[in-house]
Parts: C-alpha cells; sequence; structure tokens
C-alpha cells in the first residue's frame, strides 16, 4: 500500500496478514524472561525435570544417544533404571507425562494394547527395583497434580497402579530431550542452551534421533494415521521449560491443515512448487540452499516465519537418505542459530501421512513468536505480522555469513545471492 502496509494471503491456508509499517520497531527479544540470575554449579545439571542430575523425574526412558569417545553417536533402547545415572547421554527420549492423545484414548476407541516389546520392556522395567521405584513415584507425582488425595493414591492397589503405566511403555506422545540446560560456560539464567548452539553435527544427531522416534511409534500403533512433531521454544512459545526439547504426538487424524493441503494437491500436484519455492524466488524471499534443502521467509503468517523445505523426491522423513537429513537438519539448525535463542519460537513439521496418496514435500516452519493475536484480529480475521517477509530475510542474512564465517553452522549452505533459484527445486512430484 502506499504507506508502506503489505498485506499478504497465505496461499495455503488463505490466513489474511497485514504487515503495518513501524510495527518492526517492538523489540524481538522474549519479553517475558525471568530476571537474571547468577547460576551455581548446581544449575547446569539440576535446574529442571529435564535435567542431566533428575532423570528419575520424567518417565521411564525409552531410549537415549550417547556420544563415544572416538566421536561417534551411539542409540540405546530400554536401558536398566538401575544403569541411567552412571551412562552418559546428548539426547533423551522419554513418554510425556501429560498426554494430548492418551493411552485411555487408544485402549478404548482401538482396543489397544501394548506390543510384545513393550509388554517385554515393562516387565523388565518394574522387576528392577530402582524401575519399580521410579514408576510408582512418577504415577503418584501424576495423579497428585490431578488433585487426588495422598489417601486416595496409597489406596490405589498396585495391580491398578501398574496398569496405568501402559502410558509409559507404549504411549505415543514422546519427548527428545538435550543434554544442557544452558550453554557452556553461561553466566547467567539468559544464557539458554538453544538449537542454533549445536553444532551442525549435534542437530543432525538430534533430527535423526526424533526421525527414529516416529517410526517407533508407527511400528508400535498401527492406529496412528500421522504424528505431529514440534518444538516449543521458551514459555510465549507455550514450553512448559526453558529446556531444549522436541515432541512427537501421535493421532488418529490428519488434521485441518494436513487435510487442506492434501486437497490442494489433488487439484494440482506442483502447488508446493508453484505456489512455495518459485514464488518465493520471484519475490526474492529465497535466502538459503543446499542441495538437498531450501530456506525463504514465509507469506502470510500469523508470526514472521521461516520455511525450510527438502528438495527431495522422498515425501516423509522416515523415507530420506542420511544426506537428504543432514541437509534438512542443517538449514533448520542455520535459522535457528540466525534467529538467535532470545526469539520464543516454534518449530513444526510438515509431510505426507502414512496412509496418503498425494504426496506433499517435507517441510519445517519456524515461527517467531513475537506478536500475540488480539481484540482486532480476533473481531477481522486480519492478522497483524510486525515483520513483512523482506524484512524476516534482511534480519536473518546477515547473521548467516557471520556464522558461517565462523564455522557454526554447515558451510555448504548457499546464502542470498549465492542460491541457484531454480524453477520447481522440490522434487517430491516427480513420479
Amino acid at each position: 500500500m502506499a504507506d508502506g502496509t503489505i498485506k499478504q494471503i497465505n496461499p495455503f491456508t488463505d490466513n489474511e496478514v497485514w504487515s503495518v509499517i513501524g510495527r518492526a520497531a517492538k523489540p524481538l527479544a522474549n519479553g517475558h524472561a525471568k530476571p537474571v540470575q547468577k547460576l551455581s554449579a548446581q544449575d547446569f545439571t539440576a535446574c529442571c525435570a529435564f535435567c542431566f542430575d533428575r532423570i528419575f523425574e520424567t518417565p521411564p526412558e525409552k531410549s537415549r544417544l550417547m556420544l563415544n569417545d572416538d566421536g561417534s553417536f551411539q542409540r540405546i533402547d530400554h536401558l536398566r533404571p538401575s544403569e541411567m545415572k552412571g551412562t552418559p547421554w546428548v539426547f533423551r527420549r522419554v513418554p510425556n507425562l501429560f498426554e494430548i492423545v492418551t493411552i485411555d484414548y487408544w485402549k478404548k476407541n482401538y482396543n489397544y494394547f501394548l506390543s510384545p516389546a513393550n509388554k517385554s520392556w515393562k516387565e523388565m522395567y518394574l522387576n528392577d527395583e530402582v524401575g519399580r521405584k521410579h514408576v510408582k513415584d512418577i504415577l503418584a507425582y501424576k495423579l497428585r497434580s490431578t488433585g487426588m488425595p495422598e489417601q486416595g493414591i496409597r489406596s490405589i492397589p498396585e495391580d491398578t497402579l501398574f496398569a496405568m503405566a501402559d502410558a509409559f511403555f507404549g504411549g505415543s506422545h514422546e519427548l527428545i530431550i538435550a543434554e544442557p540446560h544452558f550453554r557452556e560456560g553461561a553466566r547467567d539464567a539468559s544464557e539458554l542452551f538453544s538449537s542454533g548452539d549445536m553444532t551442525p553435527e549435534e542437530h543432525f544427531q538430534y533430527t535423526r534421533f526424533t526421525i527414529d522416534a516416529m517410526s517407533d511409534i508407527f511400528a508400535a500403533n498401527r492406529y496412528v494415521r500421522y504424528i505431529s512433531v514440534f518444538q516449543n521454544w521458551l514459555a510465549p512459545a507455550g514450553a512448559s521449560f526453558d529446556h531444549l526439547h522436541k515432541q512427537l504426538v501421535g493421532i488418529d487424524d490428519w488434521g485441518a491443515s494436513i487435510r487442506h493441503q492434501v486437497d490442494m494437491l489433488r487439484q494440482d500436484p506442483n502447488i508446493f512448487n508453484e505456489l512455495g519455492a518459485n514464488l518465493a524466488g520471484m519475490h526474492n524471499l529465497i535466502f538459503a540452499e543446499n542441495e538437498h534443502a531450501i530456506a525463504y521467509a514465509g507469506i502470510g503468517h500469523r508470526h514472521p516465519t521461516i520455511e525450510i523445505f527438502s528438495k527431495s523426491y522422498f515425501s516423509r522423513p522416515y523415507e530420506h537418505s542420511e544426506e537428504e537429513i543432514r541437509g534438512m537438519s542443517d538449514l533448520i539448525h542455520a535459522c535457528h542459530a540466525a534467529s538467535g535463542s532470545q526469539i520464543s519460537s516454534n518449530e513444526e513439521w510438515y509431510y505426507t501421512p502414512i496412509d496418503a496418496v498425494y504426496r506433499m514435500p517435507w517441510h519445517v516452519l519456524i515461527k517467531w513468536r513475537v506478536n500475540t493475536a488480539a481484540g482486532f484480529e480476533g473481531g477481522t480475521s486480519i492478522y497483524i505480522n510486525p515483520i513483512a517477509p523482506l524484512e524476516v530475510r534482511d534480519r536473518v542474512v546477515p547473521n548467516l555469513y557471520r556464522l558461517r564465517d565462523e564455522g557454526k553452522i554447515a558451510r555448504s549452505i548457499r546464502i542470498a545471492e549465492e542460491c541457484e533459484i531454480q524453477p520447481n527445486p522440490l522434487r517430491y512430484y516427480l513420479e
């Protein structure tokens, strides 16, 4: 518009978004941070329930990723509880104590029961003295959180209590937790460890470990049709803990967003090139790419958004080759690092559902949660996004150059004018 207002319509959601001149001057950094406090040595390992020294404050661990002395990574599944404290880890995979889609949902609606492998793991865990106490303590904490009095908790028969523990051994809502709470050498509580603080290799392992969890959820529960994968960073983005973690939630539905995008694919299989990468290229919004992925500033989002798309023919994360996963991971990591750890954000994964025949590319959105919908948005369904797509690009690009020069992101990433920007770069639609 003549005054500088930029009006946008998201081509995949039909959201109407305005970016108003001057609104971008508002601070982007997390304005809800706790007062800065000096850190003690104990804070680095015991600050919250996700920390290294408090592993028994989460439900039973499904697997962990370890760093070996030779620099390789090793996954260990179903570690005995009595051995857990003495075994180092880089990432842990644990059930979510407060499930979005509960084990009762699967049992009562689908007659779901634990797989033989998970049933055997549960028996092993409960036969371990440390594990038995752990399960009892975690269930007591959960029941206490619902308001049940102590007398009521103590009166529950052990068999009934352990039946409730099926949620820990066969549920479909999981967390992938990074080990550090704070950056190495942090001096105060504001210096949290974020996705961008990882090395590219660590972030690749984080991504692959998450993808492995997806495969395991699908294998354990035949009724799961889609797994929502997301990361909430800092409280304004919905995080319960300021400790880096991803979440995976198995559901028996695609959700309205995926259904709408599949409907668009029925009409035009190349829609993600035409209204995604090609459109972004025409408006100079593409700011980074490598051999396997491309990143650009998204159009028509309620929050400033970076979109990262896999160029692969394959349309589900677990179908990708190791190098294709690394390509996606490198760009996701670089975008987080360029955004900075003080910006609250949501990372959301999208891909072709396991039972879909129309293919969409694996893509990840990073949404900066720097604005809150209020009365104007509610009354008009016009969303005010303080930062227009070109401004998102211009904020990220200088940081990407600096981080690449410093060796903190993958050197294979092409930035800004280095990008090739070929038509139809996403190959998912090819037969």
